[in-house]
């Protein structure tokens, strides 16, 4: 496949945005530096939050500002945008009418892979943010392959936003043991198959390989596609 160059609108936050990039760094099967991907960062930082708006039913205000940015990867040329931001796909199809090029969909890749995993019918659960579940955009996506998405109770979800906002996009230390604690809850005492790592915040939290093996990781699903997309062999595939 001909190598193509690869567009990103990060900042939503910047941590999740840098462990985004050193992840299709480490991933792409490369020896030299002319093997990687030819990749356009904007970390437009100043970006509304995402659940702010959606919850206060202002949406306009993230897209006109977002609608720079992809004027932006326009002029420099890129094939594919990739946004590691979860809550923002709620915009998705305004975001793709704004532009003629594609916009890789993190949720439905998403959803593509669990669906293919663990088939139809299957129980769900999701950790993300209150703009990510309120929005309902994995809810509709589960319901169009027929699976079963399990939302987290109030008390999960308080300490859920308290992890992202106040510790994460904070650039404070988050015990793995704790998020770990979470996701073996939606497994055991709610009983899903599986789990959505459905915020790029959370993305950053390391996992042991027997918790995350239960976990499907958005961002990690964003990336594979980011460097299938560019033209490029990942080494984990």
């Amino acid at each position: 496949m001909e190598a193509k160059s690869l567009g990103v609108i990060g900042g939503m936050g910047p941590k999740a945005t840098s462990v985004f990039f050193d992840m299709v760094i480490e991933q792409t099967a490369a020896d030299r530096d002319q093997d990687h991907i030819n990749i356009v960062v904007l970390n437009h930082a100043t970006l509304p939050d995402r659940t702010d708006v959606i919850l206060a039913g202002r949406g306009e205000v993230f897209l006109e500002a977002v609608a720079k940015d992809l004027k932006l990867l326009e002029a420099a040329g890129v094939s594919n945008i990739a946004i590691p931001c979860n809550t923002s796909h709620y915009f998705y199809n305004d975001m793709q009418q704004m532009t003629g090029i594609n916009i890789i969909n993190m949720v439905d890749e998403t959803l593509k892979e669990i669906y293919d995993t663990y088939g139809e019918h299957c129980k769900i659960g999701i950790l993300a943010t209150n703009g990510t579940v309120s929005s309902g955009v994995y809810r509709k996506g589960c319901a169009q392959y027929n699976m079963q998405l399990h939302e987290p109770n109030d008390s999960i979800q308080e300490h859920v936003m308290d992890i992202i906002y106040n510790k994460v996009k904070r650039n404070l230390p988050v015990e793995p043991s704790e998020f770990e604690g979470i996701i073996n809850h939606l497994l055991i005492q709610d009983q899903c198959q599986c789990v959505i790592i459905a915020c790029t915040e959370l993305s950053c939290i390391p996992i042991q390989n027997e918790v995350s093996k239960y976990c499907v990781d958005a961002m990690a699903v964003l990336v594979q596609k980011s460097i299938e997309l560019s033209g490029k062999q990942s080494i984990t595939k």
